[in-house]
């Protein structure tokens, strides 16, 4: 239960289905926040939610793994020019590892979360995950990571729901979270001083040169170390010429290139640290590169740990350290990801 409207509704509709249901809050994230979902209000709207549904309510305290799971490796991607994604990293290795290893010691038969993504079933047995049914909330792509053991623990009671029924079901018995606007930062991240400041506290910053596909030297940027690829913003160039996209980052050499649009289309995408919810799969599939990004047909073939996706028609490309995320033909069913390079 972060404190949310969504696992505050999974929690109601495990009670009413008669589970022994109890409520769990985890505690990250040890410095400043006022996003996300550690922030002390989260876990008070939490506890009293608990109350009102009148189940247990545990605070697990999961700090030292976060911190060596999500934080560390956040602030040694930004170092080497990458741009990481720690929400996923966070389900990987903290709800859906650590927290599903504590449930399991304590006897619980599953871990439920407030997740908008569904759990399904094959003829053989085997289990798929799927988008959530509010396309607008689906979350499939942030928890493509779980395979079958996972899944076979998991539940996402809120998966088969509107985001709108959600919050009718929590409004209909008064949950505080209610109308709890949905969160949407990363929590160790503050809104008053944001990335530069974290990153500041933890890196050193170094000015990098700011040059065009040709070589030839346009401006510096003050902290390379925080420009991603695909940025247009925020790179100190005048204004009033062309748009500019940042093409590649060189954190070695503290060069950033940029170019026009154009430069920036791909026809390949290469991924590694692959994922499967069930068997490697190679061909036609669809692949998306956002928490709310659309599919695009792409064709996959496996060398190794490391995938290659062929884009059907060109497209813009990705900053290495995002996910990639590979669902079916039909854009419903989640087949694994990895991590582009």
């Amino acid at each position: 239960m972060s404190g949310g409207v969504d696992s505050s509704v999974a929690a109601l509709l495990l009670k009413e289905q008669g589970h022994e249901v109890v409520g769990v809050t985890m505690k990250l994230w040890g410095g400043d926040s006022d996003t996300g979902c550690c922030s002390v209000s989260d876990v008070d709207d939490a506890r009293r939610v608990a109350q009102q549904l009148d189940i247990d309510h545990l605070v697990f305290n999961f700090g030292d793994d976060f911190d060596a799971h999500v934080v560390d490796p956040y602030v040694q991607a930004h170092a080497a020019g990458v741009t990481p994604n720690p929400c996923i990293e966070c389900n990987r290795s903290v709800k859906f590892a650590r927290l599903a290893e504590r449930a399991e010691l304590l006897g619980f038969d599953a871990v439920a979360t407030g997740h908008h993504a569904a759990i399904g079933r094959l003829d053989d047995g085997s289990l798929t995950l799927e988008r959530g049914h509010d396309e607008k909330k689906d979350q499939s792509y942030v928890v493509h990571m779980l395979d079958q053991a996972q899944l076979a623990r998991t539940m996402f009671p809120v998966g088969g729901m509107d985001k709108v029924d959600v919050r009718a079901r929590a409004a209909d018995i008064d949950l505080r979270t209610a109308d709890k606007p949905d969160s949407q930062d990363v929590c160790f991240i503050t809104s008053t001083g944001g990335r530069t400041a974290f990153l500041g506290d933890r890196i050193p910053f170094r000015r990098g040169s700011v040059v065009d596909m040709s070589g030839a030297t346009l401006g510096e940027v003050e902290a390379v170390e925080m420009v991603t690829v695909g940025q247009r913003k925020g790179l100190g160039l005048p204004g009033g010429g062309p748009k500019r996209y940042v093409v590649d980052v060189d954190v070695t050499n503290q060069v950033v290139t940029v170019g026009d649009d154009a430069d920036l289309i791909c026809e390949t995408l290469d991924v590694v640290a692959p994922t499967w919810v069930a068997e490697r799969v190679s061909g036609q599939v669809r692949v998306q590169c956002s928490a709310h990004g659309a599919t695009r047909l792409a064709h996959i073939s496996i060398d190794g740990e490391q995938i290659r996706v062929a884009w059907h028609e060109p497209q813009r490309r990705i900053a290495p350290g995002q996910s990639v995320v590979f669902y079916d033909e039909a854009d419903r069913r989640v087949l694994g990801g990895g991590i582009c390079v």
